[in-house]
């Protein structure tokens, strides 16, 4: 699971490199054709830079499950045992699981509606856009059934620590 795991993790880096190097195409077209005439001023930039900044967020939010830098609130102590880091990482683990589940559940039924519409100014499926959320879903839960997997092992003793 650890290789799997490592893959998606790789393969998302890469498409959030490659999505913000897309979207500083249109973003820079918008800036310069306000300033400069003879540049047109194209109706679908705004459109492709929005759709680029929503796969941004959730593929930058996936990658910020697996390297753990999503943010969480200390509300109860710093543990100082082994037994109370896991515990403490599966509080934070176990919520983010059942978000991750909502993003399955209800993104496949928003990805679905997505199907049936266009984008008005470029005509490209919305699904393209929508499959986003399911998408970060699945991956969150395979994240953190990794992660889940090493809290409890810490807890049983078989593990020193967080990586």
């Amino acid at each position: 699971m650890r290789a799997i795991n490592a893959m998606i993790y790789r393969v998302l880096q890469v498409a959030i490199t490659l999505l913000i190097a897309v979207m500083l195409i249109p973003v820079t077209l918008q800036i310069f054709s306000r300033f400069f005439d003879f540049i047109p001023r194209y109706i679908w930039t705004e459109e492709v830079a929005r759709f680029c900044l929503m796969w941004l967020i959730m593929l930058g939010a996936t990658i910020a499950v697996r390297d753990g830098t999503h943010f969480d609130v200390d509300v109860l102590p710093t543990p100082r045992t082994n037994h109370g880091k896991a515990v403490a990482r599966l509080i934070v683990h176990v919520p983010i699981l059942l978000v991750a589940l909502i993003f399955i559940a209800f993104g496949w039924r928003f990805a679905l509606f997505g199907y049936e519409q266009s984008s008005e100014m470029t005509g490209i499926n919305m699904l393209s856009i929508h499959i986003a959320w399911p998408l970060a879903g699945i991956c969150w839960l395979l994240f953190l059934i990794e992660k889940i997997i090493d809290d409890v092992k810490i807890y049983r003793g078989e593990r020193r620590g967080p990586r």
